[in-house]
């Protein structure tokens, strides 16, 4: 999609790669300014656990008797792979008050630490452990809107698309237990026990955690496409991207899946397998980095005003713009660490990510948008974005 659209290809985009380089100074200074020692952690869900100094999964790590590290690593992987499916845009107007932090937050944050509170308190759990996520088949959506807090006046985008995307996991892992019920009854956190199984000499490659989510997770996408049968969830089709085969237009994306891929590297490390291969991962097509690029004056609408209209999701000039997000994120990512003085090998994508593009988009958001919202206006079923 780049290469097409540096040679003139592309209707809705052209590209202007010297608008790279002052990107990657900005990049660069963000990450300076956030991680002064450069001892960036990986761009996971993580990350938003932590309130104000607080890291909510470290004290509920600390106050729990687990039995053995494979069980404390099912849980979290629970606690991950819910939120992370949780995390598709809440929309301007929503906004997230915890009690226990006596903090407000919104966007990414405010999800991450609602979804963390319905965790712990067992909303996802039948009435044997609490900390699991075994009862998501009954997920109401009004228990999810309480958890929430939504209300007129507080309005979640997607609310009912978020309460069935975690309805239909659970029923996915009901009807899967070869993957996700191996030594436990079916849950997500089963996945555990699958990628353990698969780790060599206690090595596993960041890859075969996405190959596993996405065998695992693919029929809970709702309306995707399908391609002889199967379902291909984050990918879209785009007229410019032609192949002799059934893979004829095709765009895999993949957003939601490899950020959670990058959030169950953690969880597997504790428990002690390594992952290895980080980079085998893409960045993230989202509006944070995707928007990093368009305000900073990287990506051009050829028709600004199209552009400005409420796209759907499925729209080629979106598909276009999350493509080119990836490609331009392996761009710019080599730029950043020369500005910093670090090697790929110590200073992975995923630290990029975090350090980084998504915080640099967020800032270029916040300068030029009153609100802080996206470029483009993206009509969200609360499964994508």
């Amino acid at each position: 999609m780049l290469r097409l659209a540096l040679a003139g290809a592309l209707p809705d985009w052209r590209v202007e790669l010297a608008r790279l380089e002052p990107l990657a100074d900005l990049t660069a200074a963000v990450i300076r300014g956030r991680y002064p020692d450069l001892a960036v952690p990986f761009h996971a869900r993580w990350r938003h656990f932590v309130v104000r100094g607080q890291d909510l999964w470290a004290e509920m790590d600390a106050r729990t008797d687990w039995t053995d590290r494979a069980e404390r690593a099912r849980a979290a992987f629970d606690l991950a792979i819910t939120s992370v499916l949780l995390d598709a845009g809440a929309g301007m107007a929503w906004r997230y008050h915890d009690a226990a932090t006596d903090s407000v937050s919104a966007r990414s944050e405010g999800l991450a630490v609602a979804s963390f509170r319905l965790f712990e308190s067992g909303a996802f759990s039948g009435d044997v452990e609490p900390l699991q996520a075994d009862a998501l088949a009954e997920l109401s959506t009004h228990t999810l809107a309480a958890g929430f807090q939504v209300s007129d006046v507080n309005p979640l985008v997607g609310l009912e698309g978020r309460a069935a995307l975690l309805r239909r996991l659970g029923e996915q892992t009901l009807a899967r237990p070869d993957l996700f019920g191996l030594k436990s009854a079916p849950r997500p956190g089963g996945l555990y026990d699958l990628l353990a199984g698969r780790a060599v000499d206690g090595r596993l490659p960041a890859t075969a955690i996405l190959e596993a989510l996405l065998e695992g997770l693919g029929p809970i996408w709702s309306g995707r496409l399908t391609v002889m049968g199967l379902p291909m969830g984050d990918t879209w089709r785009h007229p410019a991207i032609i192949r002799p085969d059934s893979t004829d237009g095709l765009v895999p994306l993949h957003k939601l899946s490899q950020w959670l891929a990058y959030s169950l590297i953690e969880p597997l490390e504790a428990a002690g397998i390594t992952v290895t291969d980080i980079d085998g991962l893409t960045g993230l097509a989202e509006y944070r980095n995707g928007g990093l690029f368009l305000d900073g004056g990287v990506l051009v609408a050829v028709d600004p005003v199209a552009a400005a209209l409420p796209l759907e999701v499925s729209d080629p000039l979106v598909v276009g713009w999350r493509a080119m997000t990836v490609a331009l994120l392996d761009e710019i990512a080599p730029m950043v660490r020369e500005r910093l003085g670090v090697t790929a090998q110590a200073f992975p994508l995923a630290c990029v990510l975090e350090g980084g593009t998504w915080a640099a988009g967020r800032r270029l958001a916040a300068e030029r948008r009153a609100d802080g919202g996206p470029p483009l206006a993206i009509l969200s079923d609360g499964a994508v974005f």
